[in-house]
């Protein structure tokens, strides 16, 4: 995907957004999230953690990489060995698409997904390019690891208090925004 593509993208997902809509909004540059609620910023977590493989727009099972793009709410455990776990609707089609495109899903896998998507149900999670990708709190994992380093398979971690706090605004179909361009996020933050 190019980035002007992915701006474009970036920008018409950011201008649906209705007056009262919240957007969770995680910059992996930066490493922190940020929730926006009608045009307003209500929470801002400035130390996050994400994948130990990076970012990615192209995920593959196992690599440990976040994947980038624009995301819903696809589930919530709220006993989740993780403290609390806002579960993403990954892969979605775009990214099946993309993994399609590049060779590393089969077609059969491709249709799985989209079915899913299709019938508003949750895509598979055991694909070629993962699942089982959301934010979530630390659990019992070590906060001084947290704090210095990026530990995760690749979901986006907070503090058991911080994944308290997103609970406040984040339910299932909140939009969640997985991005490092500077544009879209100022798009975002407007």
């Amino acid at each position: 995907m190019t980035r002007l593509l992915a701006l474009l993208l970036g920008l018409f997902a950011c201008a649906t957004l209705s007056a009262g809509d919240t957007l969770v909004l995680v910059d992996t540059d930066r490493q922190e999230l940020r929730v926006i609620k009608g045009g307003d910023e209500v929470l801002h977590i400035p130390r996050i953690a994400i994948g130990r493989g990076g970012t990615s727009h192209l995920r593959e099972r196992g690599d440990r990489t976040t994947p980038l793009g624009d995301f819903r709410v696809a589930w919530v455990n709220y006993n989740s060995r993780f403290h609390m776990f806002f579960g993403l609707d990954f892969p979605n089609l775009q990214h099946a698409r993309l993994a399609y495109n590049e060779g590393v899903m089969e077609l059969d896998e491709l249709l799985d997904v989209t079915d899913a998507l299709r019938a508003r149900e949750l895509p598979p999670q055991r694909t070629a390019v993962g699942g089982h990708i959301g934010i979530h709190g630390l659990g019992r994992a070590n906060p001084n690891i947290h704090s210095r380093t990026n530990w995760t398979r690749g979901c986006i971690a907070v503090t058991n208090q911080e994944v308290e706090a997103l609970a406040e605004y984040v339910s299932i179909g909140t939009r969640v925004i997985v991005t490092a361009d500077e544009d879209i996020i100022a798009q975002a933050r407007r």
